[in-house]
């Protein structure tokens, strides 16, 4: 159980698992607490109406959808290929910076990715934030003091190192098509086609014929570098943040129960399913962001 209390008339941010809702977060208040055995609560959104359009809408949502309100930093400048969350039709919704373009009026605006609608929006820098995960009670990467600094969470890489893409590397890739959001794929660089374009081989998906393996151009937003090995866990807890090894690829998910025996169920938001895993089928989940990883296992070490 996660040590931050959603008592009544906490604010909070809610994930919705329904088609045209996954990736984004909506402001809301925690109307009634969850009860001592229950895993569900009553919260009414700020700026969601009910059917008739006449009141905010109220629901019950799972403990694992919910989570507080990320603090607001100081504006700052994003990055190219910079993980944000964009304030768009009353939420806040997961995307990548792609462009940024200075107006005649000297006003920064950027282009936004969004992975699960495939759209292209822009914004200016009030609308944005840096994406961060709510893991174990702490904001993943953490939060940026007044000086602009930050924790140790994430895990540096030498700029003067090979290409992570370059020809050979063993990488992993994620797809946009419909049943396979939240999973990153094993696969071979095959060749480097331009400044964001990829020939991949994967090491595990076959033609239909399984005469071989299948290859298919990729860009620069649905490629990253293998995760280094996380820092060891003995074992996973209830509301941690894995990756777990299904259908040939690794799955986004949350531990939603501690099962005994090195057993786990899993949920996954995009599919709102849940699913039995041993331990040795998971991972502590790890975001690549701006040329390093975010490691989670970093966090969970601040709650001991």
């Amino acid at each position: 159980m996660s040590k931050f209390e959603f008592k009544k008339g906490t604010k909070v941010e809610v994930s919705i698992e329904e088609d045209g809702f996954r990736g984004a977060w909506f402001s809301a208040t925690v109307i009634n607490p969850p009860s001592k055995n229950s895993q569900k609560l009553m919260v009414e959104y700020d700026a969601l109406l009910n059917n008739s359009g006449s009141k905010p809408l109220k629901e019950k949502v799972e403990l694992v959808q919910i989570r507080p309100v990320p603090p607001r930093e100081m504006e700052r400048v994003y990055k190219l290929d910079e993980d944000v969350d964009a304030f768009y039709n009353d939420g806040w919704w997961e995307g990548v910076v792609t462009q940024i373009v200075v107006d005649d009026h000297n006003v920064c605006k950027y282009s936004v990715y969004f992975r699960p609608s495939r759209e292209q929006c822009e914004f200016v820098a009030s609308d944005l934030r840096l994406h961060r995960e709510w893991v174990t009670d702490h904001w993943v990467p953490p939060l940026e003091d007044i000086h602009g600094e930050v924790g140790s969470t994430e895990v540096k890489i030498d700029r003067e190192e090979v290409n992570p893409f370059s020809k050979g590397a063993q990488v992993e890739v994620s797809s946009d098509e419909e049943g396979f959001e939240g999973a990153w794929f094993a696969a071979s660089v095959i060749e480097v086609l331009g400044k964001d374009k990829f020939l991949v081989e994967y090491n595990d998906l076959t033609t239909d014929d399984n005469t071989q393996f299948v290859r298919e151009e990729v860009d620069a937003l649905h490629i990253r570098p293998c995760p280094p090995t996380a820092e060891k866990v003995d074992k996973f807890k209830q509301f941690d943040e894995v990756d777990a090894l299904y259908n040939d690829g690794w799955w986004v998910g949350i531990i939603a129960k501690v099962l005994g025996r090195s057993k786990y169920k899993v949920f996954f938001r995009t599919t709102n399913e849940e699913m039995e895993f041993k331990y040795d089928k998971l991972r502590l989940h790890q975001d690549w962001a701006n040329g390093k990883w975010v490691v989670a296992s970093k966090a969970l070490n601040l709650s001991h």
